[in-house]
């Protein structure tokens, strides 16, 4: 059974329930977007919305992988 009453014709979050914001591109690992795009997420017009849409999957790239930070660190001082 499907409730067609709740459902809207909008643009769905990218929001993938991984909200780890990264320290350098301050963009969340999970689904790409800005604190701020976050925030104001339900109060965009559908055309916001979409050309967010269409710049996160180049933002991937602005995340930098970190180097291990503890276990990395150790095994390079070979505790």
């Amino acid at each position: 059974m499907t409730d067609d009453i709740w459902k809207r014709a909008e643009i769905e979050s990218p929001c993938i329930k991984i909200c780890v914001v990264h320290p350098d591109s301050r963009l969340c690992t999970g689904c790409l977007r800005s604190i701020d795009e976050i925030g104001r997420w339900s109060r965009m017009t559908p055309e916001e919305r979409r050309g967010i849409m269409a710049e996160l999957p180049g933002r991937a790239s602005q995340l930098t992988k970190r180097r291990g930070g503890r276990a990395a660190r150790l095994a390079r001082q070979g505790k």
